[in-house]
């Protein structure tokens, strides 16, 4: 099967999902450089390597790192120290790839084989208990992101997305049971005035539109 050029571009890209390059996904921003809306020099954690295999790609001028979107750095992780998190999950929320461990008020991990560096969980934090932290191997210096491990981020990113699509669907269709369960009660009630009557024919509708509007998010 023949790569659309996007799709050919995303395979270049490190698979951070880090936003930094201005769009909400490594995948947007393929989409917005193969369409020319997007100059394809503004992804930081790809840098001047990155930059250079989708120049290459297009046949377009090597440029230099748009500063406004960030400066090419070594690779660091996520750190989370134990000893402060409240266990509040916004950090669990905010990685794209579910690369932290934790639950409502339990501490929190970060699992740095699965953490791309993308530090868009310090930002939501309301303790400040999140640090990124460079990686170093003694043998080759900084460690390098691979292909190997851009591959695995964006399937993981991609599995997280299906997830969060397929527990939305799920909770619409427990809240639309539980609305239509709340109706059949309403409908149960035994009234005998014309203002027991007219609350009785507000909360129906109420109940009525609530149905509506969930059944045309389907």
């Amino acid at each position: 099967m023949t790569l659309s050029l996007a799709d050919q571009i995303n395979h270049l890209l490190p698979q951070t999902q880090c936003t930094k390059c201005g769009y909400p996904a490594c995948q947007d921003y393929a989409s917005a450089i193969a369409s020319e809306q997007a100059l394809h020099n503004q992804c930081p954690p790809g840098g001047e390597d990155g930059i250079k295999k989708i120049a290459l790609l297009l046949n377009k001028q090597v440029l230099p790192l748009n500063p406004n979107n960030g400066t090419e750095k070594p690779r660091t992780v996520a750190y989370i120290e134990e000893a402060i998190c409240i266990g509040c999950t916004l950090c669990i929320q905010a990685c794209p790839v579910d690369a932290i461990m934790g639950a409502n008020k339990q501490i929190h991990t970060v699992i740095p084989d699965l953490c791309t560096g993308c530090d868009l969980c310090v930002a939501p934090c309301p303790v400040d208990c999140i640090s990124m932290e460079p990686i170093e191997n003694t043998q080759t210096g900084w460690q390098t992101w691979t292909q190997q491990q851009a591959d695995h981020a964006k399937q993981r990113y991609q599995q997280r997305q299906q997830r969060l699509i397929r527990e939305k669907r799920e909770n619409e269709e427990r809240l639309l049971a539980k609305a239509h369960e709340k109706l059949k009660l309403i409908n149960a009630e035994v009234v005998t005035t014309p203002t027991e009557m007219n609350e009785l024919e507000r909360k129906k509708q109420v109940i009525a539109n609530a149905i509506l509007r969930a059944q045309n998010k389907k």
